[in-house]
């Protein structure tokens, strides 16, 4: 099952109490205060792993507690910390305060860390309290409780391509072609209920990752079908592969499922509709699908955009596609260093008179 929102609860480990003890020896009469401090509680801490690909495991375990510092003792024994809790979550995963919705972290990097709930300090000893004018002191200190939120965990794929298009346009057929992805195809809507990942690499050695995204139709950026909750994962993609099935047997215009695709990344807004797009044409293999792609074409010629023409189940025009797909990447990744190179303050060295 894939879950990409949950609800959980933390609650870090207490520190442990001071202890208040003094030494007491047969041959050591002025033996004095002896009482450890206590060991700190156990932090909650998220750390991002590439091999975690769901938050299903939060789901069934909603409510994460760490272990409390033990106590400190006499003889000076401090009490042991408590080992953290680290709660593995995918690549991906937006933390965000459920009482404010105020976003905590971003957690993208493999390894990255994040502390959401530090355990409390454990409390001081009464030999820590030890002065020149207090040589016997009876004072110790509480452990500190530990903190305890409510969070929010959402996880937004990390890819570079995000495939969009109405159901049974042939975007699962797409990503199993050009990767080692393996979803669910069949002829029915709706076959794809998770989004899927697919590694494409090129024989040069590069790769991109390409994100299979379902649920959209007339109606997904208010909820329909299962519209936003795949909607978020396009977010992170800097390209869209914008499929349309070529088939007249499907009783669909591929022009106007084109316009609806486009006014629902519209409606949901976060600036979906402003990613670069990539037209395609799948099923070009059947013969009844001339007259919408030479429809296509013209459509094309109007906006002066190039209509890649594919077919997924016969592998027709697919390292053409890749191809495409990988110079639009580069593209796209040349004008963000422009940007930001020009966004950068200029650092003229001054020149006197």
């Amino acid at each position: 099952m894939f879950v990409d929102e949950v609800t959980i609860t933390v609650q870090a480990g207490h520190g442990g109490r001071g202890c208040l003890s003094f030494r007491r020896e047969k041959y050591v009469p002025m033996g004095g205060p002896d009482g450890g401090n206590g060991g700190k509680g156990a932090d909650i801490v998220l750390e991002a792993n590439p091999h975690v690909k769901t938050l299903i495991d939060f789901r069934y375990r909603p409510i994460h507690r760490g272990r409390h510092g033990e106590h400190g003792r006499g003889k000076n024994q401090s009490g042991a910390a408590a080992e953290d809790v680290v709660l593995p979550v995918p690549q991906g995963t937006i933390v965000r305060d459920k009482g404010t919705g105020e976003v905590i972290a971003d957690l993208t990097e493999p390894g990255q860390r994040l502390v959401v709930a530090k355990g409390g300090r454990g409390g001081l000893g009464n030999a820590a309290f030890v002065s020149a004018t207090n040589q016997a002191p009876r004072k110790t200190q509480p452990g500190e409780p530990g903190e305890a939120f409510e969070l929010i965990l959402e996880l937004q794929l990390l890819a570079d391509v995000g495939i969009v298009g109405f159901p049974n346009a042939g975007k699962s057929t797409l990503i199993a072609a050009i990767s080692a992805a393996k979803p669910k195809i069949a002829d029915y809507p709706f076959t794809t209920l998770t989004p899927h990942l697919g590694v494409v690499r090129l024989e040069e050695g590069e790769s991109f990752v390409v994100a299979d995204v379902p649920g959209l139709i007339p109606g997904a950026s208010r909820g329909a079908g299962l519209g936003t909750r795949f909607l978020r994962h396009l977010s992170r993609t800097r390209l869209l592969l914008h499929l349309v099935d070529l088939s007249p047997q499907a009783g669909r215009d591929p022009l106007e499922d084109w316009r609806a695709i486009n006014d629902e990344l519209d409606a949901y807004g976060g600036g979906l509709a402003d990613k670069p797009q990539l037209l395609v044409a799948n099923k070009a293999d059947l013969p009844e699908a001339a007259e919408n792609l030479e429809r296509l074409r013209r459509f094309a010629a109007r906006r002066r955009t190039t209509l890649h023409v594919i077919s997924a189940a016969t592998r027709q025009g697919l390292r053409e596609l890749v191809y495409a797909i990988k110079q639009a990447l580069e593209r796209i990744e040349r004008a963000d260093r422009d940007g930001a190179a020009a966004a950068r303050p200029s650092r003229r060295r001054r020149v006197s008179a």
